[in-house]
């Protein structure tokens, strides 16, 4: 027997409205404050690698504890303003991650149940069809398209210690 409704949990309209709040206001939080870069100001800039990020946390460090050894050269406002960003946008990115992780998840979910539900249908539609039932001659004819007429048996591979 196959498995069906992998997912029997389903967002209420009061949910679905709630999330889509959600991610418009983090929409409007976030948005003007993002930026686009060209494919050339990505290879440029880069993304430092995890080596020179902690170079960028040892810094830090010796900044907040022992700022006396800071370069007079470095505006450190600045500097912890992008850090604390970074650290701000690495979390929330994690965060965001997760949730699309699961979401992605559990969407497979619901197509799975959507196809196999679908498959019974159009297997029901076939046997009402063989009954010259009115309308689902069409209807089978409308979804064959969707399916291959080539069948499922594999090709059976020549042996390759033969000789020709």
């Amino acid at each position: 027997m196959p498995f069906d409704n992998l997912n029997n949990n389903h967002y209420t309209s009061e949910e679905k409205t709630s999330a889509n709040d959600a991610i418009k206001t983090l929409e409007t939080i976030l948005v003007p404050k993002l930026r686009n870069l060209s494919p050339e100001e990505r290879v440029r800039y880069g993304s430092i690698n995890e080596q020179n990020k902690l170079i960028v946390n040892k810094v830090y460090d010796y900044n907040n504890n022992q700022p006396n050894l800071s370069s007079a050269d470095v505006d450190w406002e600045e500097f912890n303003k992008d850090y604390d960003s970074r650290t701000f946008i690495q979390s929330l990115m994690a965060r965001l991650q997760s949730l699309m992780n699961g979401l992605d998840n559990t969407k497979v979910l619901h197509d799975y149940d959507n196809y196999q539900a679908s498959l019974t249908d159009y297997g029901y539609s076939q046997y009402k069809a063989g009954t010259k039932t009115a309308g689902f001659e069409t209807k089978v004819n409308e979804l064959s398209q969707f399916f291959s007429r080539t069948g499922t048996a594999t090709k059976q591979l020549p042996d390759s210690t033969a000789t020709p």
